[in-house]
């Protein structure tokens, strides 16, 4: 059962920590998870939490500083000199050092690596560096365990027992050749049931699923689901084994991308934590409010060209909200079907039979809205069936329009390499209720004759 971090343990520990009572404060957190020690930490005033960071050995402090958030982590990091930095890097894997030492000034980050004494564990970081951050190289880490097809399985495990230090866990045991190129992966059934002196390029399998460290991070996620991979190995481009990835990064990845679709969906432009500064929160929300107003200007004048409707016709205003809402949900909806699709790479057939496919079901969803409108109107509202008429033929023409929007938008924001997740937000909501507002009333000039 995990530990369940409560009020008073807060309070035992943030006096602890005023009394310096290092003893009885290592007592109680030395023994629990990292992930709770994160959890504590997110409880506590800055200078407490570096006050624990520093007062817990590297490994654990390794551990805590992955489990908290990013903004918290920076906060922490910028009590910390190099040196204590550097002392917290070389506990962790390749590819979270990397991540900790790439959110740090380039000055310091030159200074950390500086200060590192395992040379090969520094170079290491700075390969993965220079990849972007959401593709392969990015996200792998170097450490693994690699065997030559020419050892035997003898010479083989003695050389796995001393790769193995540096492994947190082995997924996988992966084969290559004498110049480093990725051969294929080794059953550790069919290692330890072989015969001492048989060798490995008679056990190994040559099938194995590997990206390169080019590849991007969503297209590694997509493969690592579709096949149920615990790691994936990456080659470069001479096919060379150079690390891997494993399920936690990767899960990682697909939470970071959803929270950052999440955010880009509601029309925050910038990745923000709950708690980020009033500044920042200003920053990543006020671009697409400006957007919004001013689709809201342009939705204004296209109902002022029809002034004399509203003049004469003065329940026509009354409705106009119930037509932007829908033109607004039809779209969001048809658009949200699309993103997810384009995410999980299974969109099927052509655009324009999507499009087709998205339109009828419009129609069919239109036409039963309609008709409950339609009775609406006039049973419960008491407005002639003319008003009723105009109303019901403006939603199934603006859910239409609404559809086809909220298809193709992502689509073709996905052809050229902008982020699809930008059509579920506030740019497909304020154009449907343009073209909704211009659509019902146009529809009503038509039949109403005005």
């Amino acid at each position: 059962m995990r530990f369940k971090i409560s009020k008073n343990f807060i309070e035992k520990i943030e006096r602890l920590i005023e009394e310096k009572n290092d003893r009885e404060l290592l007592t109680h957190l030395e023994e629990l998870h990292h992930a709770d020690i994160a959890e504590i930490l997110d409880e506590l005033q800055l200078d407490e939490a570096t006050y624990i960071i520093k007062l817990l050995d590297s490994d654990k402090t390794a551990e805590v500083l992955m489990e908290i958030t990013e903004d918290d982590r920076e906060k922490i990091l910028q009590n910390l000199d190099a040196q204590e930095i550097a002392d917290e890097v070389e506990e962790m894997d390749t590819d979270d050092a990397a991540d900790i030492i790439g959110e740090l000034s380039i000055d310091l980050r030159k200074e950390v690596i500086g200060k590192m004494s395992d040379r090969e564990h520094a170079e290491d970081i700075i390969e993965l560096l220079n990849y972007p951050e959401d593709s392969a190289g990015g996200l792998m880490a170097k450490e693994l365990i690699r065997v030559n097809e020419n050892w035997s399985v003898t010479g083989c495990m003695e050389e796995m027992r001393a790769q193995g230090e540096n492994v947190t866990r082995v997924h996988s045991i992966y084969v290559v050749d004498n110049k480093d190129r990725l051969k294929g992966r080794l059953s550790l059934k069919d290692l330890i049931t072989a015969s001492k002196d048989a060798q490995i390029v008679d056990i190994y399998i040559t099938k194995v699923d590997y990206v390169n460290v080019h590849t991007k991070g969503e297209e590694v996620a997509r493969i690592m689901q579709k096949y149920d991979l615990e790691a994936i190995p990456v080659v470069d481009e001479l096919n060379r084994l150079v690390g891997r990835i494993t399920i936690d990064d990767i899960v990682d990845f697909i939470r970071e991308e959803a929270d950052r679709d999440y955010q880009m969906a509601a029309g925050i432009s910038d990745d923000v934590e709950a708690d980020a500064s009033m500044l920042d929160m200003i920053k990543a929300r006020l671009p697409w409010l400006i957007l919004a107003l001013l689709g809201g200007f342009v939705a204004v004048h296209v109902a002022g060209t029809f002034e004399s409707a509203m003049t004469k016709f003065g329940v026509l205003f009354f409705f106009t909200p119930l037509i932007a809402a829908m033109a607004g949900n039809v779209g969001v909806q048809s658009s949200a079907i699309m993103v997810q699709g384009i995410a999980n790479n299974t969109l099927k057939g052509s655009l324009f039979k999507r499009v087709l496919k998205e339109m009828g079901l419009s129609i069919l969803n239109g036409l039963a809205l309609a008709l409950i409108l339609l009775i609406g109107t006039h049973f419960l509202l008491g407005h002639p069936y003319s008003i009723g008429v105009t109303v019901s033929v403006s939603l199934i023409s603006v859910m239409i329009i609404a559809s086809i929007i909220g298809t193709f938008v992502p689509i073709t924001l996905h052809k050229y390499g902008i982020d699809p997740a930008l059509a579920t937000g506030p740019f497909i909501t304020t154009s449907n209720d343009i073209c909704g507002i211009l659509i019902y009333f146009t529809i009503a000039k038509l039949i109403l004759g005005f």
